[in-house]
């Protein structure tokens, strides 16, 4: 049986459905000799700065009961590193390298697109949801109009796809992700992760190097994948899902929840193999449930005892 995994954002058409996602996956190249990187539709770089930047200090991650606090603050070696170092190994990877871009401002992401537009980047994810930064994170990019005149100008400088990476620490996600459609997105990437403390009570300390961090891992998938769903249901452009994704099973929920491809992320800190194993799932469940179209399972669930029929698909 012919099996047709390509997801198509903007321009770009990928292989299969799963990327391994921003600040989980290095550059893209560590790993480039050990896994089968063909297998995946794409990497999603660490976020790149204009300036390199060294990060929060320690302590960075704690493990929570069924995920995951980081707060490592967009520790990246910078633009021009990046261009020189990075992108000529990235080069070398058998799968799309999609950059992920943040800035403290639209001007900033500005340069930034403008200075990577000759590099061998497939496309940009502009990271507009850190909840670990203090200047141009989360609270500052949660606004709708600052969302659509920033992606229209990041818009007029390139063809190459643009990926709207929004925040789930939001009144309505599905307003930030019309505004970023409105202002010429290919797509928008959800969720983020959830802004979460933990306490050591003998200390009676923070068990971050600051009050709070990014909550990942299988506690956000219910939560995930209820954002993807309402958002796919808001906006006409596809939906790349991510949260909590720790196996094939997971990531298929996220399809048919209406997500058009997904991100690994944290999965990868267990199994670095975790995407490729993830991609490799899908093709097999597809295989054996008959499915020739991944394309075919975006956004079919079902209200539970409902026919499969009309209006009982959502």
């Amino acid at each position: 049986m012919s099996l047709d995994l390509t997801v198509r954002i903007g321009t770009l058409t990928l292989r299969g459905p799963v990327l391994a996602a921003s600040g989980t996956y290095g550059y893209g190249d560590e790993f480039g000799d050990r896994y089968a990187l063909e297998t995946l539709g794409g990497i999603v770089t660490k976020t790149v700065t204009l300036k390199p930047r060294a990060g929060n200090p320690p302590h960075r991650m704690v493990e929570t009961p069924s995920g995951m606090l980081n707060s490592i603050g967009l520790e990246n070696v910078g633009l021009k590193a990046f261009v020189k170092d990075k992108l000529p190994k990235l080069a070398l990877v058998p799968t799309a390298i999609i950059a992920s871009l943040g800035g403290e401002t639209p001007g900033e992401l500005v340069r930034l697109v403008r200075a990577l537009e000759a590099a061998p980047c497939a496309g940009y994810e502009i990271n507009y949801s850190c909840p670990n930064v203090a200047k141009g994170g989360a609270r500052f990019w949660a606004d709708a109009r600052r969302l659509e005149s920033t992606t229209r100008k990041l818009r007029g400088l390139t063809a190459r796809p643009l990926i709207a990476k929004l925040t789930p620490n939001a009144t309505d996600p599905a307003a930030l992700a019309r505004a970023c459609e409105a202002g010429g997105a290919d797509a928008v990437s959800l969720v983020n992760t959830f802004v979460g403390t933990a306490i050591d009570l003998e200390r009676r300390e923070f068990m971050l190097g600051r009050a709070t961090g990014g909550l990942s891992g299988p506690a956000i998938k219910p939560l995930a994948l209820a954002q993807v769903h309402e958002v796919s249901g808001a906006v006409r452009i596809p939906v790349v899902g991510m949260g909590g994704i720790m196996s094939a099973t997971d990531a298929l929920e996220f399809i048919v929840a209406g997500a058009a491809c997904v991100q690994v992320g944290t999965a990868s800190f267990a199994r670095p193999d975790a995407p490729v194993r993830v991609a490799l799932g899908i093709a097999e469940w597809c295989q054996a449930h008959g499915v020739t179209r991944v394309a075919d399972l975006v956004r079919t669930v079902r209200v539970a005892g409902e026919s499969k029929g009309g209006d009982a698909w959502t």
